[in-house]
């Protein structure tokens, strides 16, 4: 069976591809910071019938990472790796001239530096798959300029382009880049929370995910919705 790492799976977009992956029959090496809400989930991911591993921790720990690397190995290897586990930066968030160093360093730290730690520490076992494939949970706020999305923004675009490289630097491997859209989720709340408008649930786009894996495109940036409407 094929082999998956979900970060910031206890919840949110995470969960919810996990879930879907385990129907399919995916093994899952999962995290989160909250040990208890990732052992729930993990024995829900379980009743699929599949084999599940729940590192609990933070993945700005190298240490953490290389334990999350090695459950997946010994499952039998790494098939994909899903970048999901991001920060905010500031919650909710503020205009540049408010946002803290501290916050703008902990967005960087986590959507970044750690999601390329990640790659790196699994990388070997990426390669040795016969259909490696690596997401980056990305934000439309990577590439338009909203008020006070500045600094998460900013971490999202520069996950963008590591991605970018890392297809161009593994052909072999499926790089993709994706926008998920504003999706009712903790991260979102905390965000905006005066925003009384409906979001799409996190399941609504897990399709557009799956797609991805059946077809396998060109390593890329692409938009969830796009992938949706384009079915």
């Amino acid at each position: 069976m094929p082999v998956a790492i979900i970060t910031g799976a206890s919840k949110g977009l995470g969960r919810a591809l996990a879930a879907a992956l385990a129907a399919r029959g995916w093994d899952l090496a999962v995290d989160a910071r909250n040990a208890g809400a990732l052992e729930e989930t993990a024995a829900e991911l379980a009743a699929y019938g599949t084999r599940v591993e729940a590192v609990p921790g933070d993945v700005t720990d190298a240490g953490h990472r290389k334990e999350l690397v090695a459950a997946a190995r010994g499952l039998g290897g790494v098939d994909l790796l899903v970048n999901n586990a991001s920060a905010l930066g500031a919650e909710p968030l503020v205009r540049l001239d408010a946002l803290g160093l501290d916050g703008l360093r902990r967005a960087l730290e986590v959507n970044v530096v750690a999601a390329l730690g990640l790659v790196q520490e699994a990388l070997p076992a990426l390669r040795a798959s016969a259909a490696g494939a690596v997401i980056a949970v990305s934000s439309d706020a990577a590439a338009e300029a909203y008020e006070t999305w500045g600094g998460y923004g900013a971490s999202k675009a520069a996950l963008d382009h590591l991605s970018a490289v890392l297809g161009r630097e593994e052909p072999w491997l499926r790089v993709w880049a994706v926008d998920p859209g504003d999706l009712q989720t903790d991260l979102y709340a905390a965000a905006v929370p005066d925003d009384g408008d409906p979001r799409p649930a996190p399941a609504s786009v897990v399709p557009a995910f799956l797609r991805l894996l059946d077809e396998r495109p060109a390593s890329g940036r692409y938009g969830a919705p796009s992938l949706l409407a384009e079915r």
